[in-house]
């Protein structure tokens, strides 16, 4: 692994698995990344296969701290309960033990959407941010992340709030996809968007949300007509978000 890599992180998509070394003095890829396709059938032993051949491609030594970003709530040494974009075969598997098994070595996993909001609040837009952010991400459904004073409160799902008048699932309702098959404008988006951030904002009174997932590229057609009273700005690492923050979060538990 390249001598400005301090650690290195792996985000594991549905259709994708990415993974590279990370510069955690600038919050930024320490060489490119490498994607490769999520295997059809993606079970626990072909995704761990997959993330070993990324260790093995960058050369990363075995004491280099490794961060898993993952499409599922992650509460080590307990079995996981949901998988969503994932093989089914992975209900019941310790995620974190099926990695490090896989990989000879430790391994630290975070969900997906909490290490896109550590990256935000270490390296991006809510850098310096004191309090409670709530960093989202808008796409097929709404990931969120809390972080209290740089501090993760991991798992929450709060995409999955029920809004009020009979709207029911907050992310049946608002996510970008939902904007897409209905084909409606930012304008008549960012309304709906104003009664799921009203509604967080209403229960978690938080000091900045952060807005990430690829629509955050177009910020400015929809973020404007969000009318909250809590700051609201766009993410700033994208699609690096959840192999930085994986990376960071491993540092952090070595």
């Amino acid at each position: 692994m390249i001598e400005t890599a301090q650690a290195f992180g792996v985000d594991i998509g549905g259709s994708g698995i990415k993974g590279a070394p990370v510069d955690l003095g600038k919050g930024d890829f320490a060489e490119p990344r490498l994607k490769i396709l999520t295997p059809e059938h993606s079970t626990p032993e072909a995704v761990g296969g997959i993330v070993r051949q990324l260790l093995d491609h960058f050369e990363v030594p075995d004491d280099a701290p490794v961060g898993i970003a993952f499409p599922a709530p992650i509460k080590p040494g307990k079995p996981l309960d949901f998988m969503a974009n994932l093989d089914q075969s992975w209900i019941g598997v310790d995620v974190q033990r099926c990695f490090s098994e896989a990989c000879g070595r430790p391994i630290t996993v975070v969900n997906d959407a909490d290490a896109a909001g550590l990256a935000e609040v270490q390296y991006g837009a809510a850098k310096g941010q004191s309090g409670l952010v709530i960093a989202t991400t808008l796409g097929t459904g709404i990931g969120t992340a809390l972080i209290y004073d740089g501090v993760l409160i991991p798992n929450s799902e709060l995409g999955h709030l029920e809004l009020p008048n009979g709207k029911g699932d907050a992310e049946k309702y608002a996510a970008s996809s939902i904007r897409e098959q209905q084909e409606l404008s930012y304008k008549k988006w960012a309304k709906r968007l104003t009664k799921y951030y009203g509604l967080v904002e209403h229960y978690f009174n938080p000091d900045l949300f952060v807005v990430g997932g690829g629509v955050s590229k177009v910020s400015e057609k929809f973020l404007p007509y969000v009318d909250i009273k809590t700051p609201i700005v766009p993410a700033k690492l994208r699609n690096s978000a959840g192999i930085v923050g994986a990376a960071y979060y491993a540092s952090t538990r070595n």
